[in-house]
């Protein structure tokens, strides 16, 4: 099969506006969950992350993080914590969001209720402030800090998002029994990221989001968005990081673009996005296999009250039945006809046989 897919549209334009009105810039108020999550915790919960703050302490003083510091995916600990998929995508006030899944052994847990905590510490942090008085000490703060009481399910995978500025860091996720009595088991997963600056007035993109989609009924409650950072508005996206789907499953692709211009004329955005499928041949090689109708951004298309100096949503979703089983690259490129400049990205996906 060649040419044009004639595919189902998961978004149409009303539905775009609403994805884009509350993307993660607006979804993630951090602020408000984080002090209800606090709130809620009792003396014992408390007492659990002061010992966990404590451990990471003595971590960091055993393996400082600086500059140089290139921590990957480095384990301590009974409880096996690994990176899933982690995503970035432009947030409010000029800092990144940052949604992500770990997977924690939940056999290695005496029970399924965790403390899950979060820890980013900036390689280039800024210079501390000099104490007003000799034995003033202030606290230490980091980029990122946030302790979570959850219920690890059997498969282990828990989510949730950072707000970071674009830099480099190192994250620290710590998986404790939470309320056994004895000695807890723990966790500890190091990591490197690199977080992108989107402040800069270019055209750029989030990460390409790879998964599936389910349309939700309402938005969610804060405690629940908390949980499901990879929410915006009414979409709910599943991220897959192995990229592989089965020949009954759609291919979601979801992603923002910043930075576009505005046409003189219409006072709107004007961009073409296209999706364009390459299957891999087992030499190495690739041929195109096929691609779908261009999306267009721009005023005949955009709904007029769209804020698209923030962001512009580039929604698509493909059956998996039209294409046989192997490897392929889907190449996504951004025209902006206002500016006369192109971007192009590249995402890799499989198909199964079943």
């Amino acid at each position: 099969m060649r040419g044009i897919m004639h595919i189902r549209r998961f978004v149409v334009l009303g539905v775009a506006a609403a994805v884009l009105a509350s993307g993660p810039s607006q979804v993630f108020a951090q602020g408000a969950p984080k002090l209800k999550e606090e709130q809620k915790r009792s003396k014992a919960q408390q007492e659990e992350v002061n010992q966990v703050f404590d451990l990471l302490d003595k971590v960091m003083m055993a393996e400082p993080v600086t500059p140089t510091s290139a921590k990957t995916d480095e384990q301590q600990g009974e409880v096996k914590v690994t990176w899933d998929s982690g995503h970035f995508l432009k947030g409010q006030g000029g800092q990144t969001y940052v949604p992500f899944t770990v997977v924690i052994d939940r056999s290695a847990l005496a029970s399924p209720n965790a403390m899950v905590y979060v820890r980013a510490v900036s390689k280039t942090p800024a210079p501390a402030a000099a104490p007003a008085k000799k034995d003033d000490k202030k606290p230490v703060t980091y980029a990122w800090s946030d302790a979570n009481f959850a219920q690890v399910d059997p498969s282990g995978k828990f989510s949730r998002a950072m707000m970071l500025a674009g830099g480099e860091y190192d994250l620290f996720i710590v998986a404790r029994d939470s309320g056994v009595k004895g000695m807890p088991k723990t966790g500890i997963l190091r990591r490197s990221i690199t977080v992108p600056d989107f402040t800069k007035a270019e055209l750029a993109t989030s990460s390409v989001i790879l998964g599936g989609i389910d349309q939700l009924a309402a938005p969610l409650a804060n405690d629940k968005q908390r949980e499901n950072p990879y929410t915006f508005g009414l979409m709910k996206v599943m991220p897959t990081e192995t990229g592989k789907f089965g020949k009954t499953a759609e291919l979601a692709v979801v992603f923002w673009v910043y930075g576009a211009g505005t046409d003189a004329a219409t006072k709107k955005p004007n961009v073409t996005i296209e999706y364009n499928f390459h299957q891999k041949n087992a030499d190495g090689t690739e041929k195109f296999f096929n691609k779908t109708a261009p999306q267009d951004l721009n005023a005949m298309t955009l709904p007029p009250d769209m804020d698209a100096a923030f962001a512009l949503p580039g929604v698509q979703t493909v059956p998996m039945m039209v294409f046989p089983a192997g490897d392929y690259r889907l190449e996504i490129k951004i025209s902006d006809k206002a500016t006369n400049k192109t971007l192009t990205q590249n995402v890799n996906f499989t198909v199964s046989a079943s």
